[in-house]
């Protein structure tokens, strides 16, 4: 059973994924395009797409594998917000980070009790078979 907290924390994961893909196309299609019209940099998006279902479902090996596949567009963002000096692209570039670090937060709280049981029955099962083996 999930608490509060998992919920919020569920709900910010899916907000801010749908955030982030919103804000890819916009950027590449509306805002600051690499080139007039819009470029090829839009697809970038694309991958967000196929974790979205997983992350509604609340699958939590989906959760934990876009945890570090976000950190992608984190390193994207950085990257053009520290080299696009003094344009919409560079604040863009911040945007996008702040997004992937909300997502990631997000996605981590709410694996954190599932983490904690996973470790919890390990342990259990490691001394039960240590008891076993001693016998």
């Amino acid at each position: 059973m999930e608490n509060t907290m998992q919920k919020y924390c569920h709900w910010g994961a899916i907000g801010s994924l749908v955030t982030l893909i919103i804000w890819c196309v916009l950027w590449e299609m509306v805002l600051a395009p690499l080139h007039p019209g819009g470029s090829w940099l839009v697809l970038k998006a694309a991958p967000l797409l196929l974790p979205l279902y997983g992350v509604w479902k609340r699958d939590i090996y989906t959760l934990q594998w876009t945890s570090m596949m976000i950190l992608l567009y984190f390193t994207e963002g950085v990257v053009r917000g520290w080299s696009d000096k003094g344009s919409l692209s560079a604040w863009l570039g911040w945007g996008e980070a702040l997004i992937v670090c909300v997502y990631f937060v997000c996605a981590v709280m709410y694996l954190r009790p599932y983490k904690k049981a996973a470790k919890k029955l390990a342990k259990e099962l490691l001394d039960k078979v240590k008891v076993n083996t001693v016998k």
